[in-house]
């Protein structure tokens, strides 16, 4: 066999093992995969996955769910756990875990609800405190001191007593007073990321401040971020349910996880 048929034979063995058909990978659904592989061996994070996602469900699907009207008065006051009411009555005849189904609407619409107000908040002041610096840097942070100064949950308090008690304003107030933490945390990570060459780059090339901002460093303080909301939807539902455990969140007949 001659020197020519062996590349030639060479290349047919090298093209049957890799062909270009085969090796072509979409960027994005190579990393979306790797993301997915490493997820699923963390098996805290697969469980709470499981967890939220069988609540979300629950919430959504409430309707179909749950065996009786939440607010229909019965007949049985304060009943024992019976194969009618699976978690009994409360003390005016409702079925409880029709209103525990119910209210998960409530509480998971008041925490995300809430997260969103505060990342928004503490995301454009952290952005703008960290790049640019200066006087503009010391405002916001002495701002953030100030409210940080503060006992959250008594500052919660002493707000909702004076706008009202509702969903609304329960939503409102934790998001317009919880995101003294995501402002100090993206600030952080902008004072390093402003430093990179990329940021220096995109100002050398007269790029503008939003699209420096949102487009080239806010991606890369996205991850802490994430985290960050996912602590906060817990502590807003933990909140919630104490105010409207109090009297100050969400009204009767509503039902809440405060006041089920």
């Amino acid at each position: 066999m001659s020197t020519a048929e062996m590349n030639m034979d060479g290349s047919r063995e090298i093209g049957a093992q890799l062909h270009p058909a085969e090796i072509r990978q979409d960027p994005e659904e190579s990393y979306s995969r790797l993301v997915m592989r490493r997820f699923a061996k963390h098996k805290l994070a697969v469980a709470g996955l499981a967890v939220m996602t069988v609540l979300v469900l629950m919430a959504v699907f409430a309707p179909f769910i749950a065996r009786h009207d939440p607010y229909q008065v019965t007949g049985s006051f304060e009943a024992e756990p019976s194969w009618e009411y699976w978690l009994g009555t409360d003390q005016t005849g409702r079925d409880v875990l029709s209103r525990l189904i119910y209210a998960a609407r409530v509480s998971l619409t008041v925490g995300i609800g809430s997260v969103v107000i505060s990342v928004a908040i503490g995301t454009v002041l952290g952005l703008v405190s960290g790049f640019f610096g200066g006087w503009v840097d010391m405002v916001v942070m002495r701002i953030t001191d100030v409210f940080m100064s503060f006992p959250q949950l008594m500052l919660i308090l002493v707000v909702v007593s004076m706008v009202g008690p509702s969903l609304t304003n329960v939503i409102l107030v934790l998001g317009l007073l919880g995101w003294t933490g995501v402002a100090r945390l993206v600030r952080g990570g902008v004072l390093s990321v402003k430093q990179l060459d990329f940021v220096k780059a995109g100002v050398a090339l007269g790029l503008g401040v939003p699209r420096i901002l949102f487009a080239h460093i806010l991606p890369n303080v996205t991850a802490p971020i994430l985290v960050h909301a996912t602590f906060g939807i817990a502590g807003a539902i933990l909140v919630e349910a104490s105010l409207s455990f109090l009297g100050l969140g969400v009204q009767p007949p509503t039902a809440s996880w405060g006041i089920c």
